[in-house]
């Protein structure tokens, strides 16, 4: 169905809204209906059909259950209504909607939107209806960059759908997530898919910078503003003008260096060392780090008011162990990496090697994997990868030996008795079990295979 032939129902509580979307689509629709208050939405649904739904989050009415927009969306299915829902919400609801495309809604839109993108996804809720495909879109890794960040398990495809919808946006990203997970590639496809993309992508490791390197490396530096500063040195701020600046491992730097970096991005201007002239700047900031959101919010550790500064929007990317259907992809995307890398046949993997995969619990992640491969594609001698070739980092201080060895047979004793004694805390409940252990039930019922427990 076209946009202009289509009847649509606009249901938020803010007036300004409403209005300037009925303006909007004045000449794009057939009809506009507007609508403050969502306890009006049976007498609406019973009175005429609507094509589309724009739906708001959140409401001042008397329904508080601190999500709004999921029990409306709710009762609009309860409706039997066939309407296309598309959910209106800011930045810091974005995993509720997210979530609520599991529930039913088409899409959503973040405030404040570009009228061109809110039309554009207005049309394509409408096709998407039409061909019967009203549930959230399959997402794959290629339509985010390329053939680096892949993923086809659940958790990924929702960090997709995230990307997809931030990446327009100016709003600045914190990604959470261990060692080796990727969070430099999700800070990458948040650029290629952003309105800066043609500009540069600028990287900083902060946390290994010392605090006598820290300004002069990010703010930059006239000559002779200290003993080493034989020329002027642009900062990475200015670098990245015009673009997207990366800072990595941003939970590890110290408390000086915080107040120092919350100047720059609340004035949205750098002064380089050695001078007293301040420097316009303009970049969209993304940042990660391993530490868990909940010890940054301690206030010895790092400063709330900078957290809230680089933290509009965050993505928590799950641990490799939590990703069981994405393990087999990578490995075979690795595979055939280094096969052409190395100038072998590309290498497949026989059944057993499939299952040692898919066993170990990766300590390393991603990254313990892509070198698991890797090496093993090098010592490999025929064509088929078999379980005695994965050789998994002996550096990983929690890692399980793949070795056949008798230290497998220890190692594997603690482990059997580990999940033995966490089962029996939780009384059989598979799901706390795995939960505790750091496993999803997938997983944990295969160790239990493993040991016919």
């Amino acid at each position: 169905m076209l946009l202009k032939n289509a009847s649509v129902l606009i249901i938020d509580d803010d007036t300004d809204v409403l209005t300037a979307v009925r303006l909007l689509l004045k000449t794009e629709a057939k009809e506009v209906v507007t609508e403050k208050n969502p306890e009006n939405l049976r007498w609406l649904l019973s009175k005429q059909t609507f094509d589309l739904i724009l739906l708001d989050m959140n409401f001042n009415s008397s329904i508080n259950t601190g999500n709004e927009g999921l029990y409306w969306l709710g009762k609009i299915k309860e409706f039997k209504s066939e309407a296309a829902v598309i959910m209106i919400t800011a930045y810091g609801d974005i995993d509720l909607a997210v979530r609520s495309l599991k529930e039913g809604a088409t899409d959503f839109v973040v405030k404040p939107w570009h009228n061109e993108k809110l039309l554009q996804t207005m049309k394509e809720a409408l096709k998407r209806k039409d061909s019967k495909n009203a549930s959230a879109p399959s997402f794959h890794a290629d339509s985010i960059i390329g053939n680096e960040l892949l993923g086809e398990s659940e958790v990924m495809k929702d960090i997709f759908y995230k990307i997809e919808k931030i990446a327009p946006t100016d709003a600045n990203i914190l990604i959470l997530g261990e060692n080796g997970t990727g969070k430099d590639l999700i800070a990458k496809a948040i650029h290629q898919q952003s309105l800066r993309a043609d500009k540069a992508f600028v990287k900083v490791d902060v946390g290994a910078l010392t605090e006598s390197l820290f300004e002069s490396e990010l703010f930059g530096h006239k000559k002779g503003a200290f003993t080493d500063a034989r020329e002027d040195r642009v900062g990475r701020f200015e670098a990245a003008n015009g673009g997207t600046l990366f800072l990595d491992e941003i939970g590890n730097i110290s408390l000086h260096q915080q107040a120092k970096l919350l100047s720059v991005l609340q004035n949205r201007q750098v002064t380089r060392l050695g001078t007293n002239d301040p420097v316009p700047i303009n970049i969209r900031l993304i940042c990660a780090t391993n530490v868990p959101l909940t010890e940054l919010a301690n206030e010895s550790r790092f400063r709330k008011d900078l957290i809230y500064r680089i933290n509009t929007v965050e993505i928590m990317v799950p641990p490799l162990r939590r990703r069981d259907h994405d393990i087999i992809l990578l490995a075979k995307h690795f595979s055939r990496l280094y096969s052409n890398k190395y100038l072998k046949p590309v290498m497949e993997f026989d059944e057993k090697a499939m299952d040692r995969l898919l066993s170990y619990h990766y300590p390393g992640n991603i990254r313990e994997l892509q070198y698991t491969i890797e090496r093993a594609v090098i010592m490999a001698d025929g064509h088929v990868l078999q379980a005695k070739d994965l050789i998994f980092s002996p550096i990983e201080s929690t890692q399980v030996s793949m070795d056949d060895e008798p230290d497998e047979l220890k190692l594997s004793a603690v482990e059997k008795n580990t999940i033995l004694k966490v089962i029996e805390k939780h009384n059989g409940n598979i799901t706390k079990a795995a939960k505790e252990l750091g496993l999803t039930r997938t997983a944990l019922y295969r160790r239990l295979s493993k040991y016919d427990i």
